[in-house]
């Protein structure tokens, strides 16, 4: 699958995406149901199938143009070792306070990653970028207009929206883990300008909102990411989370739906 370094760069680069998408998809449909409001089941059961349609959609570049395994095998058939994703997204849902936290701060990353995307000279990521791009738009302002509105329904949902921020941010700053090996590699064929443009980028973009809402934001510079995922090392979550949603696929991998 891998036959040149160049190549080896993209394979990460697009299987670390697709599996962030596909990991917090599955995290975001346990939500069905359980929503604080049938609004909020239906949001986020939406937003759940739209993270497993983009993983699709790389791993499918991945199996057309750089010979990965087909889609379903890629996705359902590897090790934990192998999954690239960050540790945000393998947490369990928790309180809606975390969870909606995490989609604040993870969908406006992916916005921009498509945004940076869309200008990529890899050319079979234009079209999905440009796609996705579209979609995460609708995803930020869902979470945009919750963040909001939960910062100014009292001193309890603010303190815990406040305490929902600062769990979430050392995780969040795993989303730009770096592998420079691989990153140089994309820099310099200019498919992607690289972890710590697009890390400035994000926090330029989250700061107004977390202002508007009165948040405080953790000092970038004086807090440790929480990394790992971006080199195959995982929290305690994802092996069961991957056990649960490949079990239906493992009993006969080569079974026609």
């Amino acid at each position: 699958m891998q036959t040149n370094p160049l190549q080896q760069a993209i394979t990460y680069l697009l299987t670390k995406m697709a599996d962030d998408a596909l990991i917090l998809g599955h995290r975001n449909s346990e939500w069905t149901g359980l929503g604080p409001i049938m609004e909020e089941d239906i949001a986020f059961s939406s937003m759940a199938q739209d993270k497993i349609g983009h993983a699709l959609g790389l791993y499918s570049i991945l199996h057309e143009t750089y010979h990965a395994p087909d889609p379903d095998q890629y996705a359902f058939l590897r090790e934990e070792k192998d999954y690239l994703c960050c540790h945000l997204v393998e947490l369990p849902i928790g309180e809606y306070d975390f969870s909606l936290m995490r989609h604040f701060l993870f969908d406006h990353a992916d916005a921009l990653r498509y945004e940076f995307m869309e200008k990529s000279s890899l050319e079979a990521l234009r079209p999905l970028s440009k796609k996705l791009k579209g979609e995460i738009k609708y995803h930020t302002l869902h979470a945009n207009a919750w963040l909001t509105q939960l910062c100014s329904a009292g001193d309890e949902s603010y303190a815990r929206m406040q305490s929902a921020l600062d769990y979430c941010f050392p995780l969040a700053l795993g989303m730009f883990e770096r592998r420079e090996e691989m990153e140089d590699r994309l820099m310099d064929e200019k498919i992607y300008p690289g972890e710590e443009q697009l890390k400035e980028a994000w926090l330029e973009r989250i700061y107004p909102i977390l202002v508007k809402s009165s948040l405080n934001l953790p000092d970038p510079v004086n807090t440790s990411p929480i990394n790992g995922g971006r080199h195959g090392y995982h929290t305690q979550h994802l092996q069961p989370l991957l056990n649960e949603m490949s079990a239906v696929f493992r009993l006969d991998p080569t079974a026609k739906w």
